[in-house]
């Protein structure tokens, strides 16, 4: 996978072929040239040199979706594509950021005046990390921030997650909190623990400052992930364990189709699913809808409990969804551990129905970069992430990649939406 000026080399885009529309493709960046853009991004801005600049990558969800506020398990991996924080501290507690991707120039906001609702927009991810920090006690001043970053914003791709745990690891590092660790040659994070900790007040400064509802999978996976694995994470006690994950040694890629259909977290579509969840749980008294999925005898009495009472047939499609998508990764990590890696497509398959029919959150565009990648010969396919837009993923042969994505490229011109974007994913190092 790692042949310069191919499609599955993530970090360049393939050389142009005779086809019928063109197919853009959105490379990672290497390390060096994302430092020196937040570095250079940095010192204009400021006019200054930055103490430091940290990053965290975005991640693909590879199957268990929407499991993780359920207490379920996820099986992510990071991307190569990155966030980069340049980053230096202030003597006061002022705060000053500026992003590449964003126009408004300079925002400042005090941290004395920080708090859930007194800060929007992509500010509040930001400013979120150090207020959660300092509400976890730790002694987090003033820094001035500069952000480059190629993980496409809006695609279900974790930007936001990305962007948190790079100021995250960037604080930890400049106030000596001792959480981040380091990363050592393999890719490998040297303090799980710690990260572990970092990703809680990520999550909480997504959930309260910015407003986003989510359950904490994309902010382990940027943290704790490792290179060349997947994230099992066990999102009812934080474990994680690391699945080996080279697609590359079986003749494999990951394709990933942004369908350049955004989506928001921050919307009330994926916090009502999040509510009708939990109203499940509570009328099973349950904590999370984990205690039914661990219970395969109980799975039927719980829907027909559900059944029979008020929004009875939403309820069971939610439950329905989040049980039988717990039990597809478990499924998903046995084919992956027995080397029958193409054995994952009818899961992923059966993910992405589900996810269209029972759960909802699919959409037009998904499901039509789905459908085509079904058809063009992918292993499996499914949406990836909180749906309502975002992105895709397929399993094809390394061989296959440039024409499944010309298929979808040509299916979305003829639909005539948008054209989408494609990456082939392969498993990155986490935030550091």
């Amino acid at each position: 996978m790692s042949g310069a000026g191919t499609p599955t080399d993530p970090t360049t885009a393939p050389e142009s072929t005779p086809m019928s529309v063109d197919v853009t493709w959105t490379p990672a960046w290497d390390r060096t040239e994302g430092e020196e853009r937040a570095r250079a991004l940095f010192a204009s801005v400021y006019g200054t040199e930055a103490a430091g600049v940290w990053s965290a990558p975005g991640r693909v969800n590879l199957i268990g979706e929407h499991t993780d506020y359920n207490g379920g398990l996820a099986l992510p991996i990071a991307l190569p594509h990155r966030t980069y924080a340049a980053v230096s501290r202030r003597d006061d507690d002022v705060v000053r950021l500026v992003s590449a991707q964003e126009p408004s120039g300079v925002r400042e906001v005090r941290l004395a005046d920080a708090a859930p609702g007194a800060v929007t927009g992509w500010a509040a991810y930001v400013v979120g990390v150090a207020w959660a920090l300092r509400e976890a006690g730790h002694a987090v001043g003033g820094f001035d921030l500069a952000i480059d970053s190629c993980v496409p914003f809006g695609a279900g791709l974790s930007s936001s997650a990305a962007l948190e745990a790079s100021v995250a690891v960037a604080l930890d590092a400049l106030h000596g909190l001792g959480l981040a660790g380091t990363v050592d040659a393999a890719g490998a994070a040297t303090d799980d623990a710690g990260r572990s900790t970092l990703a809680d007040v990520c999550v909480r400064a997504e959930n309260e400052m910015a407003g986003a509802p989510t359950g904490g999978m994309d902010q382990a996976a940027s943290l704790r992930a490792r290179a060349g694995h997947a994230l099992l994470l066990d999102c009812l006690d934080g474990s994680v364990q690391h699945v080996p994950f080279d697609l590359a040694a079986h003749g494999l890629a990951l394709l990933v189709v942004d369908t350049r259909a955004e989506h928001s977290h921050v919307s009330g579509e994926y916090a009502q699913r999040r509510a009708s969840c939990e109203e499940a749980a509570r009328r099973l008294g349950v904590g999370t809808l984990r205690e039914v999925a661990d219970d395969p005898q109980a799975v039927g009495r719980a829907l027909e409990t559900l059944a029979a009472g008020d929004d009875g047939d939403l309820l069971v499609r939610r439950v329905r969804h989040v049980v039988d998508e717990i039990a597809r990764v478990g499924e998903f990590v046995t084919h992956l551990g027995t080397g029958d890696v193409t054995g994952v497509g009818p899961a992923m398959d059966a993910s992405h129905d589900s996810l269209r029919d029972d759960y909802e959150v699919s959409c037009r565009e998904l499901d039509l970069a789905v459908d085509t990648a079904r058809a063009s010969g992918a292993h499996g396919a499914r949406m990836t992430g909180g749906g309502f837009g975002g992105s895709a993923i397929a399993l094809v042969d390394v061989g296959a990649v440039e024409g499944v994505a010309q298929a979808v490229a040509d299916a979305f011109a003829a639909a005539g939406l948008h054209a989408p974007a494609f990456a082939v994913a392969v498993a990155g190092p986490p935030a550091g």
